[in-house]
């Protein structure tokens, strides 16, 4: 088994958040059960955790305020994952309830350490 980084991105501050709260409340227990499908599965290696929606992102030139430099998007969540191969991967992933609501969701496979 491989693991592999999913990361759900939403627009958490702007004028017209995607989703929006009253989406978050309704996806919130789907998200859980997801979730809980996920570690009962055993492929769940890391539970997702809660982030700022505050940031920093840094260039060689400078240190800007926001979790990116257009302050549209924002991580809502991460977790780590077990599974065969990118194909498996992202079905566990596309199962996410929060896309219906406009978020996205990205897969990354952790490549071992040298």
């Amino acid at each position: 088994m491989k693991e592999f980084l999913i990361a759900i991105h939403r627009d958490l501050t702007g004028k017209s958040p995607v989703p929006s709260p009253e989406q978050m409340k309704e996806a919130m227990k789907p998200y859980q059960e997801w979730i809980a499908g996920i570690a009962a599965a055993d492929k769940l290696v890391t539970p997702p955790k809660r982030w700022d929606i505050d940031g920093r992102v840094i260039t060689a030139d400078e240190v800007q305020e926001g979790p990116y430099a257009e302050k549209k998007k924002s991580i809502g969540g991460l977790l780590l994952i077990k599974a065969k191969d990118y194909d498996e991967a992202v079905a566990i992933a596309k199962k996410c309830p929060i896309i219906k609501y406009g978020a996205i969701v990205e897969v990354r496979m952790a490549i071992p350490a040298a």
